[in-house]
């Protein structure tokens, strides 16, 4: 059975790009925003989060804090992306599980993703 991979960022190129690159290998569910993000994980049940750091609403940082509060969810992997300098020290502030700076390779994404989920 393939496991699931929630994309949230607000750029519908982006969600395209990343669902194109990893549906081959993997059930991928998007959102273009993170409003109701402890629902929508607690819904999908995701085996990881990759998120835009900068997604409108309240952002990836407060998503991923909401994330780690709530036991249901805490323990799901969130992987931050950005082309942000800070994007490093902001993941390691929420405790994020990862970061993919973007611009990013399909090549740098199947690997990181693949490495996280095996």
């Amino acid at each position: 059975m393939k496991k699931t991979v929630l994309i949230c960022d607000d750029d519908k190129d982006i969600l395209e790009l990343c669902t194109f690159i990893l549906n081959k290998d993997y059930n991928v569910k998007t959102s273009p925003h993170v409003m109701n993000i402890v629902e929508l994980v607690t819904e999908l049940n995701p085996d990881l989060i990759l998120m835009d750091l900068w997604i409108p609403d309240i952002g990836g940082e407060q998503a991923v804090n909401l994330l780690r509060k709530e036991g249901s969810t805490q323990s799901v992997p969130v992987v931050l992306f950005s082309a942000n300098d800070e994007i490093e020290r902001i993941a390691e502030k929420v405790k994020a599980d990862g970061v993919i700076r973007k611009p990013f390779s399909v090549k740098n994404l199947k690997d990181y993703i693949s490495s996280i989920l095996s």
